[in-house]
């Protein structure tokens, strides 16, 4: 499918709900062009009214009404034309509004259900220009292209029929020129929409840009990188600018060449009708109310084209991001099993079995895993970075599905779980916590926002919280967010614990828990992953290894495949990888 097919398709399923008011505004416009069109018939004969009126004032038998009558004529016509716009305007910007909200609500909720492939590939900088760059331009298209595609689409069409009916010489002589009008425009709107395009994609890899920066933007002092994250930003800044100026220069010039192009042709039916008062083709006392009727004609005939043109870089906008948006909505959401098993607790524990899988097709990362944890039991996986530790977290509650073998819960493939049911049933604390704009209490109960104020508070004494907590201004309603500077980082690893103790899953993993704090706050968050491993089943990823010592078991993973497992004891004796490992890192503690 084209991308403008693409496009059109996606205003068209959003459109279709406000059917009705669109019909209003295209009966209006048809009213209101309708109206537009008629007008000049009447200025053409108040000026032939005029004419005959100082003819006949000589021979004394001059009267104004047909003058006046057709100038009032004219003039309701242009009242009548300005009232349905008026009318229809404000039909339009009411459903306009409304899609518009549609569609940003549709995005999100698009967003809820995608694949989190999807955001591990694409920055954040790009997902929010969708938001902001490409629905705004949609809105704007909406509120005032679209209105101008029906109003003038209409009037160009009915020109045309009324001044063949007037005059069939003077018509064709009017649209003479379209020919050539058409084949320039499409030559240079094919151009446009080239560069149309890569501007909103530059756009977006800018955005990207600029979000990356601000969210590193400690890292980038502390390194004294500040000239250099400048210069970078100059680089897609530039593309953009090219882009947008490109794209403009092909769009923006049809406006002035249509221009030029009208009075071209304004000359040429002025020229035709004098020509045929000369000849003796019409008579002198019509012809020049004829000429006068034509040369209104000429403009509004060539008003669409121009309307048109001069938009056309915002309708192109539009359908950039129309198909930006539908591209978007073809995504493929997560494989929910509309039948599939609910669980409820674990009765037995859960298993990796054989499993194979790479992020990319011609790339594993997890060459055939066997790792099993029975009910209570703690299993700890260690090993180097990108062994594949968290790539197992990201199969059990899947995130990913493996590529082959399989993960099971009770014996049962998470593939034929219900999504909701496996994620009510696993809990999991990040490497990276992340707080959400509101109450300290409400970051807590989160998961569980039903939860009492006695619930949250037993929650943060167990994740070793309450007392900091207490000391904040007010207290459990201290009003945080993730940019807060309130928590440090352990304070908020332990907020996550606590949010995690709350919803109670029966089955836990912790990825890293502790790699980003001090050996102090290590200290109360391992007392808190204490609390809430005990007589709980468990992963946990640690590169700290002194954290999962009292782990039923251990293990040991080595580019994609297990190497070693038992418990710590028993690992040491083997004098293995884990060994090594082990009392490297106790050489540094």
């Amino acid at each position: 499918m084209s991308n403008t097919k693409k496009a059109l398709r996606y205003f068209a399923k959003y459109l279709k709900p406000y059917w009705k008011g669109i019909t209003i505004v295209v009966i209006l416009s048809l009213i209101s062009s309708g109206a537009q069109v008629m007008a000049p018939t009447y200025l053409g004969r108040s000026v032939t009214a005029l004419t005959t009126y100082l003819v006949d004032l000589k021979k004394g038998t001059a009267s104004m009404n047909t003058f006046y009558s057709a100038l009032w004529s004219m003039f309701l016509f242009y009242l009548l034309s300005q009232i349905a716009i008026f009318i229809a305007w404000m039909v339009m910007s009411k459903f306009n509004a409304d899609s518009t909200n549609d569609m940003r609500e549709n995005l999100f909720a698009k967003f809820q259900q995608m694949l989190v492939r999807y955001f591990d590939t694409h920055q954040d900088g790009k997902l929010l220009s969708l938001f902001t760059s490409d629905l705004d331009n949609i809105f704007n298209a909406m509120n005032n292209a679209i209105f101008e595609i029906i109003s003038q689409g209409i009037m160009f069409v009915g020109t045309i029929i009324v001044m063949f009916t007037i005059n069939s010489t003077l018509a064709w002589t009017t649209i003479a020129t379209t020919p050539f009008i058409l084949i320039i425009s499409v030559l240079l709107m094919k151009k446009a929409r080239v560069y149309i395009d890569k501007q909103q994609d530059e756009i977006g890899d800018l955005n990207g840009y600029i979000t990356e920066q601000i969210n590193g933007e400690k890292v980038i002092i502390t390194n004294g990188l500040r000239q250099e994250s400048v210069d970078g930003f100059k680089v897609y800044n530039n593309k953009v600018r090219t882009a947008l100026f490109k794209g403009q220069f092909y769009s923006g010039i049809l406006f002035p060449l249509m221009n030029g192009l009208n009075l071209l042709n304004l000359a040429i039916v002025i020229a035709m009708g004098s020509w045929m008062i000369i000849s003796g083709q019409i008579s002198q006392a019509i012809g020049l109310g004829l000429i006068v009727t034509f040369v209104e004609y000429s403009q509004v005939y060539f008003q669409p084209l121009t309307q048109i043109t001069s938009i056309y870089s915002m309708i192109q906008l539009a359908l950039t991001g129309a198909r930006r948006l539908a591209t978007v909505e073809e995504q493929k959401d997560e494989n929910e099993v509309p039948n599939g098993k609910v669980i409820s607790g674990l009765n037995h524990g859960v298993k990796l079995e054989n499993v194979h899988f790479g992020y990319n097709k011609d790339k594993e990362i997890l060459h055939g895993v066997n790792i099993s944890v029975d009910k209570g039991q703690s299993v700890a996986l260690v090993g180097p970075t990108g062994s594949g530790k968290t790539t197992i977290m990201n199969l059990l509650n899947r995130f990913y599905d493996v590529n082959s073998g399989k993960v099971t819960f009770d014996g049962t493939d998470v593939r034929d779980i219900q999504l909701t049911s496996l994620r009510n049933n696993v809990g999991i604390v990040l490497q990276d916590s992340v707080l959400f704009t509101g109450t300290v209490a409400d970051n807590i109960r989160y998961g569980k926002p039903n939860a009492s104020m006695d619930e949250v508070i037993s929650a943060a004494k167990h994740a070793n919280i309450h007392d900091f907590i207490e000391t904040l201004p007010d207290g459990y309603d201290t009003q945080v967010s993730d940019a807060s500077s309130i928590f440090s980082t352990g304070q908020k690893q332990l907020m996550s614990i606590a949010r995690t103790i709350l919803t109670n899953p029966p089955f836990l993993i912790l990825d890293e828990a502790t790699s980003n704090v001090d050996t102090v706050t290590e200290e109360k968050i391992q007392k808190a992953m204490d609390t809430v491993i005990a007589g709980r089943t468990s992963f946990v990823i640690a590169h700290r290894l002194k954290t999962i010592l009292n782990s039923n078991k251990i293990v040991v993973l080595k580019d994609g495949n297990v190497i070693e497992e038992g418990s710590h004891e028993a690992l040491l004796k083997e004098k293995g990888f884990y060994y090594k490992l082990y009392t490297d890192q106790m050489a540094f503690d």
